[in-house]
């Protein structure tokens, strides 16, 4: 398996593995009260969208050309760790 391969592998795994923690963080909203579960739900709203940028971003990564492969590795890397941030600290706060 090449570099690029195993890289587009690795995130995709990342980036599934974080969606379906959110799937079931959706489950656990349905069970709060509702002042706290409209702040849960708004957040999750949040990092649906930040999850959408990055898949936007992952399939970008994928079309590119050899040539610019080490560029839109630097942009993956930035909006996931940006992404992951966002999900630890929402994770550390539920």
């Amino acid at each position: 398996m090449t570099k690029r391969n195993e890289y587009i592998t690795k995130m995709k795994l990342q980036l599934d593995e974080l969606n379906a923690t959110m799937n079931k963080f959706d489950a656990k909203a349905e069970a709060t009260k509702a002042d706290v579960r409209d702040m849960y739900l708004e957040e999750m709203r949040k990092l649906r969208h930040q999850s959408k940028v990055t898949s936007a971003k992952f399939e970008e990564l994928k079309a590119s050309s050899e040539e610019g492969w080490d560029a839109m590795v630097l942009e993956m890397e930035k909006v996931s760790a940006a992404f992951q941030h966002s999900f630890n600290y929402f994770k550390s706060q539920v």
